[in-house]
């Protein structure tokens, strides 16, 4: 393998382990529900808060969820397309 193979594939790698600690959080219904998910689209946790959940319209809340989940899996994906962005075009010269 060539030097700058070498050395995307280690660029490569520092950007993985950056998505690894990136962390986008994301709420829904006013702070309801907290959602946390990393660069590599994981979530890492939900968080509730029983005060502004009504346990009358459970739909409200899962609704809240959804909305968290989706939001933040977006934002996470672009924070993952722009740390990429810069090392996809040296990918295409790397054997597989």
């Amino acid at each position: 393998m060539a030097l700058d193979q070498v050395k995307m594939l280690q660029q490569l790698r520092k950007a993985q382990k950056k998505l690894a600690n990136d962390i986008v959080e994301v709420e829904a219904g006013d702070g309801a529900v907290v959602v946390q998910i990393t660069g590599e689209l994981k979530i890492k946790s939900v968080k509730i808060d029983p005060e502004m959940v009504d346990l009358d319209d459970i739909e409200q809340l899962e609704h809240w969820v959804e909305i968290a989940v989706r939001d933040g899996l977006a934002k996470a994906q672009e924070v993952a397309a722009e740390t990429m962005k810069p090392l996809m075009g040296g990918l295409g010269n790397l054997p597989l």
